[in-house]
């Protein structure tokens, strides 16, 4: 038994040993696994960067290329226009012409979302108006309000893009 007792941990012992050792090998075979796949997913990443760049580079060098190209078509109704105009004697006829160039263009840039912002008569705000100038008004009920507008205001899907240049009554 006493020979016994002496093999039972020495096989402990190397079988311990052989563990330890398919641990390490076993935690270093994982952990160069996890380092590929983390080499991986930076590569991965920084492509997905790289792409994201060039994308949104593109995206600002053609985002008005849809609007510019409705504008065409307008613009085409304009030299028509002037091509009549240069040709024509009927006053009310190239009048009539105009009006309708100009009602394609609103209609045109309201359909990209640009609307028209309504100030005369409305309360002076500076977020949505810029003030050239007071002038003395008779009706109290004018004071502090829009009297006439100078240059109008535009939004942009209902972001302003350009202030109301107003009058304002004091």
């Amino acid at each position: 038994m006493t020979q016994q007792e002496e093999q039972v941990p020495v096989e402990n012992s190397e079988n311990e040993a052989t563990e330890t050792l398919s641990e390490t090998e076993q935690l270093k075979l994982e952990v160069e696994e996890h380092k590929a796949k983390f080499i991986r997913l930076y590569a991965e990443f920084d492509n997905f960067k790289r792409r994201n760049a060039k994308e949104r580079v593109e995206l600002i060098q053609t985002a008005g290329r849809d609007v510019l190209q409705s504008m065409l078509e307008v613009m085409d109704d304009c030299d028509r226009a002037e091509k009549q105009m240069q040709t024509s004697d009927d006053l009310q006829q190239i009048k009539q012409g105009i009006g309708l160039v100009f009602t394609k263009f609103r209609n045109t840039l309201q359909a990209k979302g640009v609307k028209e912002m309504k100030s005369i008569g409305e309360e002076f705000n500076p977020d949505f108006h810029e003030a050239i100038t007071e002038i003395p008004v008779n009706d109290p009920g004018m004071k502090g309000k829009v009297v006439d507008e100078v240059e109008k205001g535009y939004t942009l899907n209902e972001k302003i893009i350009r202030y109301s240049k107003v009058v304002v009554g004091k």
